[in-house]
């Protein structure tokens, strides 16, 4: 075998499990299908590589992986540090009644406990300090107390490196200069947050704690490799182990590859790790064994976002942290729905833009002046400045299946990843949460607009996809043990969000995290 592991995938399951392995000393290789990102190369202008494309990923290798199914669009983050790149930072433990039902015996909140303890640890979460409160969480709180649910408010844990010192002044524009610079407990060189609010587009600051800041480098420290643009095709059993086949990405083609190890961690996320055990096992024929349980019981995790516009507030969703607070209805106490509501924010990509446009002529031009002249106006008169972006996660229905099909209007091409995805069981708990979005709007004289994709369409889009190879007893209830080993494949694992066998109502990183880790210290106390 060349290596002991290889990790297929960079997210939170793919970059926690190669750490852990790599740090007991195995000899790791984690292939990334996507590109490695930094301040310097995270799009910004309308022409920069925003598209990852699924079926042509040489010549579409960008930031974001957006697949549009029948009532139901999901996007994801493609590159080393996996969905790390374009979430909101939030990592929050699963409620303890999440674990009630559904699961393997084995894993209750008690067992992961000490797993998101080490995750929490590792990714140095703090929650953003009282003095550095946006409008969008002042809102939040304030709305909670005027409904008579102040004490469910809270500020959520965040991996983001804050300054307490910072002299926050949440009506003028960001400084970057004000971004204090350290070096974490990685070894790697970061800022403190200064509220850009590019979260989920590339912090420029380096503020954000994504896995290509501290798992993934600390890998590398203990020997691990790291190879970008490396698209997995296939895994098959040889002796003594797996052959795992890739093309790697470059200059518009690709080229095979391929590497040997005694155990494979898929992480993949659950399109990717789903959709790779599906071709292995029913195109390849080389993962016979795989359960007929694959691509059942998969969750959009509830994500809902509901825009409310105020005339009397300036909020300004793109200044400030993306995400600082939630309001806790995880406890089933409206009308039996389980589900929590959060402060959100969108990035300024105009104004992104339009720095990077000005910046790119000479001094005295008039093209230049247009452009300083549009900013200013722009910052006179925000677009977003009364809109109140409502989000939330909850419980829904985790009756989704995945499955491989060929597109309608070519019966004689590939066979795609297909989502079928039934509304109805995740109906009550998207009403309900368009309810608490609109009670919580008109206490503090807002006006909801609930968008025509959900009313007229019943359309819903997700950054938290779950399911897929989930966690069960035997084959015919799940694809994996509780540990992530595959049911009839040995040393085959799948680590990530796909393992998740119930929908989490919050967001699920941390939980992703924890079980990562657990897998991981399991491979290594049986040595395998």
């Amino acid at each position: 075998m060349n290596f002991d592991v290889i990790v297929i995938g960079s997210g939170f399951g793919g970059a926690i499990t190669g750490c852990r392995l790599a740090e007991g000393g195995y000899k790791v290789l984690i292939l990334e299908r996507g590109r490695r990102w930094d301040k310097t190369t995270y799009p910004r202008e309308p022409g920069d590589p925003w598209i990852w494309n699924q079926e042509r990923p040489e010549k579409l290798n960008g930031w974001a992986d957006l697949r549009v199914f029948p009532n139901m669009s999901i996007i994801q983050g493609a590159g080393v540090g996996g969905g790390s790149l374009i979430y909101a930072n939030i990592l929050a433990e699963a409620h303890k009644s999440v674990f009630q039902r559904g699961w393997p015996a084995e894993i209750t909140y008690d067992e992961l406990k000490p797993h998101y303890d080490r995750v929490g640890s590792f990714m140095n979460v703090q929650k953003i300090p009282v003095n550095q409160l946006n409008a969008r969480t002042l809102l939040m709180k304030e709305a909670a107390e005027k409904i008579g649910h102040g004490d469910r408010f809270k500020l959520v844990d965040l991996a983001v490196s804050f300054d307490p010192a910072l002299a926050f002044d949440p009506n003028n524009p960001p400084d970057p200069s004000q971004s204090r610079r350290f070096v974490n407990a990685q070894g790697v060189e970061q800022g403190t947050c200064v509220h850009i609010g590019a979260c989920d587009v590339g912090c420029p600051v380096d503020a954000k704690n994504t896995l290509d800041l501290n798992y993934i480098p600390w890998a590398e420290k203990h020997g691990a490799q790291v190879r970008p643009l490396h698209f997995v095709t296939n895994i098959e059993p040889v002796t003594g182990g797996y052959k795992v086949s890739c093309d790697e990405l470059k200059d518009g083609r690709r080229i095979a590859r391929s590497e040997t190890a005694r155990v494979v961690i898929v992480a993949a996320g659950s399109l990717g790790s789903t959709e790779l055990l599906m071709r292995c096992r029913d195109e390849n024929r080389s993962l016979p064994n795989i359960s007929q349980y694959l691509g059942r019981d998969w969750s959009s995790n509830g994500d809902f976002l509901t825009p409310a516009f105020y005339r009397d507030r300036d909020i300004s969703p793109t200044k400030g942290i993306t995400i600082a607070g939630a309001i806790d209805f995880l406890d089933g106490s409206q009308n039996g729905q389980v589900f929590w509501v959060e402060d959100g924010g969108i990035p300024d990509l105009l104004g992104f833009y339009l720095n990077g446009v000005s910046g790119a002529f000479p001094p005295g031009l008039r093209a230049d002046f247009l452009i300083k002249f549009i900013q200013n106006s722009l910052k006179r008169r925000d677009a977003f400045k009364q809109l109140m972006p409502w989000f939330a996660q909850g419980v829904d229905g985790g009756d989704g299946r995945l499955s491989l099909k060929r597109p309608w209007w070519w019966p004689f091409g590939r066979r795609r990843l297909n989502l079928s995805w039934d509304v109805e069981k995740s109906k009550p708990v998207i009403n309900e949460i368009i309810k608490m979005h609109k009670r919580l709007s008109e206490a503090t004289n807002g006006r909801v607009v609930v968008p025509p994709t959900w009313t007229i369409s019943k359309d819903l889009i997700t950054p938290h996809p779950l399911g897929g190879c989930k966690m069960g007893a035997s084959p015919e209830n799940g694809v994996v043990n509780h540990l992530g080993e595959v049911f009839g494949h040995r040393n085959l694992y799948v680590a990530d969000g796909a393992i998740v066998p119930v929908p989490l109502g919050v967001n699920p990183s941390r939980t992703i995290g924890a079980l990562a880790e657990r897998i991981a210290q399991n491979i290594k106390t049986e040595g395998r």
